[in-house]
């Protein structure tokens, strides 16, 4: 008999941005409460877990990841009280909640830079990092920040720079003093004192940084002589983000975690290195396990949709996984455009059923179970700060960011509040790409999606099974087993516009369309779950 597995490796996780997802009091902003009220939505849906993105006190500079109090809630969403209902009743209904952490900065209104740029002499000086100009009077080294610009503010009362990896306003917090490291990780304890179940940790892999400050060194042309996008993407950024010493961190917080009380809690980190799985893998901790219990992992965002693009990407995660850690995969959240635009209604419904039956913990975009589009949000109502600094229309996240629809009624639900009062608009279709209506038809995405998060409930293979690629007699068709004991089903993906002869007679679980089945043929960009009697396809 098999040892059972923590929830985070049987469950799906749901990510929810609370401006988006319910608005309680009208103001047409979402909140805690409005989420609270629509937790009965998520166990129908069949999820196990959601993740809040931040909610805590802010200036808003970037949308709640420039943190101004790390143990409050912005009145904008609640407050302490509204927090606890929430988690009261998601526990009640046996779902699990995730906050995001946001370790690498603080906003610069937060009361710990206040006091750090008061003086040289401040007793938080060395809870962010600042230093000397160079000789010329320019920012101490070469580093950009990811949102445009040099990585350094010079203050001009103490006459030194602060770092910054991203806006000037969300100041880098030095996690070399070890008093601001004390701070911070009390700040996961006072989380977990009120129950929530694991933390998402925001950029995770930038926390540390060269302490020698060395300039980075130019990115040389990769191999397919394209030249980079931006003048950040023309380093390589070796001394900024991903610092070996980021390993002996993420220890201790660990152990922060998994020694607080008797929950069983999850840490998810952001980690963005796409073209090194090795590196991102290295998260886990190595064969001790360590560190973080899910370095996220992003490469389904860009992944070539062939089935030789998606064997090796596949292919690459498994051995990058360490032995005894577990794999995940994301296809879409609040920094991306919506799953249904970057691949199209055809792919978006094959991506689903990918996402659900691959080995590993999946996370859900709030809205993608619902085919969503991106919005093209009027000039007059852009809200991200990206893109309203940029002024390039489209630039910004906002399109990937609006108000989940519910139903027909006024706002779609979303709140009382007339569209025009919302705080970013509607998508076009919202009236039938809603919750109430897609529920009621059986062919809609989003009853696709509870079809395939209620067989992963079903089947231990799907949960927790081993996984084995398998070829067939079509270039066009990725299929692969799912197998633990004598539970057994295949899954396949037509990735092409033609219909694709399979070697199967096992009769369909489910198809991602709709209309009648042929046993021996896939129609274009269909995708199945088979249970197969006997032999089907081979390794």
């Amino acid at each position: 008999m098999t040892e059972p597995r923590p929830w985070w490796q049987t469950g799906v996780i749901y990510q929810v941005y609370p401006r988006s997802f319910q608005d309680s009091d009208g103001d047409g902003v979402g909140d805690l409460e409005g989420v609270r009220q629509r937790l009965d939505y998520l166990v129908w849906l069949g999820v196990d877990a959601l993740w809040l993105s931040p909610f805590y006190p802010s200036p808003q500079a970037d949308f709640g990841y420039d943190v101004a109090d790390y143990c409050d809630v912005d009145p904008l969403f609640g407050d302490l009280d509204a927090f606890d209902r929430l988690v009261a009743d998601a526990h009640d209904r046996g779902l699990r909640v995730i906050v995001d952490w946001v370790p690498n900065h603080s906003s610069d209104r937060h009361p710990w830079f206040v006091e750090s740029r008061r003086s040289r002499d401040s007793s938080k000086r060395e809870w962010y990092v600042w230093r000397d100009p160079a000789p010329d009077g320019s920012p101490p080294n070469n580093w950009l920040s990811a949102f445009g610009g040099p990585a350094w503010t010079l203050d001009e009362a103490t006459g030194q720079y602060y770092l910054h990896s991203f806006l000037k306003e969300q100041p880098d917090l030095n996690w070399r003093s070890p008093r601001l490291k004390e701070a911070m990780l009390d700040t996961l304890r006072f989380w977990m004192a009120r129950g929530v179940d694991g933390f998402r940790i925001d950029v995770a892999h930038h926390v540390l940084k060269d302490p020698g400050l060395r300039d980075n060194p130019p990115n040389p042309a990769p191999s397919g002589g394209h030249k980079p996008t931006s003048p950040y993407d023309a380093q390589l950024h070796v001394h900024d983000k991903d610092h070996p010493d980021a390993h002996a961190l993420y220890r201790e917080v660990r152990a922060v975690v998994d020694g607080f009380d008797s929950r069983e809690r999850v840490t998810l980190g952001e980690i963005h290195l796409p073209d090194a799985l090795d590196r991102w893998a290295a998260y886990y901790g190595g064969e001790t396990l360590d560190e973080i219990h899910m370095p996220l992992n992003f490469g389904l965002l860009n992944v070539e949709w062939t089935v030789e693009g998606l064997r090796r990407h596949v292919a690459a995660v498994e051995a990058a996984v360490p032995d005894g850690a577990w794999p995940n995969y994301v296809l879409g959240n609040h920094d991306e455009r919506r799953l249904a635009t970057r691949l199209g209604p055809k792919r978006a419904r094959l991506a689903a059923l990918l996402l659900l039956t691959l080995r590993g913990t999946p996370t859900l975009y709030y809205g993608d179970e619902l085919g969503i589009p991106d919005v093209a949000v009027p000039a007059d109502r852009v809200r991200d700060p990206m893109g309203v600094r940029s002024g390039v229309p489209g630039l910004g996240r906002d399109s990937g960011r609006t108000p989940m629809a519910w139903d027909t009624s006024l706002s779609a639900g979303f709140s009382t509040e007339p569209p025009k009062g919302l705080w970013l608009p509607l998508h076009r279709h919202w009236g039938r790409e809603n919750v109430a209506s897609q529920s009621k038809d059986e062919n809609s995405m989003l009853s696709l999606y509870r079809a395939l998060l209620g067989l992963r409930r079903e089947r231990p293979a799907l949960r927790t099974g081993a996984y084995r690629p398998l070829t067939g007699s079509s270039d066009k068709v990725f299929s692969f087993e799912r197998r633990l004991g004598s539970d057994r089903v295949v899954v396949s993906m037509n990735l092409g516009d033609e219909p694709a002869i399979v070697s199967s007679q096992a009769p369909p679980v489910l198809s991602t369309l709709p209309g009648p089945v042929s046993r021996d043929q896939l129609r274009p960009w269909e995708g199945r779950i088979l249970e197969p009697a006997g032999r089907t396809l081979s390794a």
